[in-house]
């Protein structure tokens, strides 16, 4: 039986246990800080550590794929373990591996990450739109059919995002002003918000040009390590603050390996976004 729609078990996840999403990056420093050695028994223990101390509490985690990757099929056997783990926990799974590409290519792609029996199957997978939105089209309605969702790449915080997305199109309206558009179409009619959601940035400042209002989620890296804080996101994200999935890595994680440390970082980010932004 295909479960609800991603953007409606988001937003039940998020009103129960705080609008918030843990990035779960095991980065060769993190993985120092903790004393631990950076190899596939240090990612197992980081991973193990994260997801025994926050899968109950926190309403979304990010694993960041290319850190398991980097240690071949072991580290991809940690990431599955994890992503089984979370989701029967009952948080929910975005995928970071920012995929992009075409035809079957893309298609394969989307198998890995949102076909309901893949190992690594999530409940959202962020996709880059790069070569074209309409690329897009396998992830987009496999994600359908398996009630899972898609956070597409639009206004990301790297500097150099800028002169992709902010670039102007012959119609006069920017590349980044065109993927949230096609994502307000995908969305159209959905209650109580859509699936399909963008990456855009905490730390842009005025975002007051652009249609955030997608009626869908909003991925939204840079709090803590990155300098924004809770504080900031209405005055980022205006009206469509409401569907904003903040995520912390850095700012949770270092806390680590101590898991009531761990616990006490989320839960007083999740805090104070509710603070922020009323919900």
């Amino acid at each position: 039986m295909t479960p609800a729609p991603f953007g409606a078990r988001l937003r039940e996840a998020m009103d129960a246990r705080g609008p918030l999403c843990v990035g779960i990056d095991p980065h060769a420093s993190l993985l120092s800080a903790w004393g631990l050695a950076d190899d596939v028994g240090g990612l197992e223990t980081f991973t193990r550590t994260v997801v025994e101390a926050l899968a109950g509490t926190v309403a979304v985690f990010k694993p960041q794929s290319a850190f398991f990757e980097r240690f071949g099929s072991r580290g991809v056997a940690v990431l599955e373990r994890a992503v089984a783990d979370l989701r029967e926990a009952g948080a929910l799974v975005v995928m970071d591996a920012k995929r992009g590409d075409i035809g079957s290519t893309m298609a394969a792609y989307a198998e890995t990450f949102l076909r309901e029996d893949s190992p690594l199957f999530s409940d959202a997978l962020t996709v880059s739109p790069y070569l074209g939105y309409g690329s897009l089209k396998p992830a987009v309605d496999l994600a359908r059919e398996s009630g899972a969702g898609l956070f597409v790449l639009a206004l990301t915080s790297n500097p150099e995002g800028a002169e992709v997305q902010r670039a102007v199109r012959e119609d006069g309206r920017t590349v980044g002003a065109t993927v949230l558009a096609h994502l307000a179409e995908e969305n159209a009619g959905e209650t109580p918000m859509g699936s399909f959601g963008a990456v855009v940035g905490a730390t842009l400042g005025d975002l007051s040009s652009f249609d955030l209002d997608v009626n869908g989620p909003l991925l939204a890296p840079g709090i803590g390590a990155q300098g924004a804080t809770p504080a900031d996101l209405p005055g980022v994200f205006g009206a469509a603050v409401r569907n904003v999935v903040p995520n912390v890595s850095r700012g949770v994680l270092r806390q680590g390996p101590d898991a009531a440390a761990l616990r006490d970082a989320a839960q007083r980010y999740a805090d104070e976004v509710r603070a922020a932004v009323g919900g």
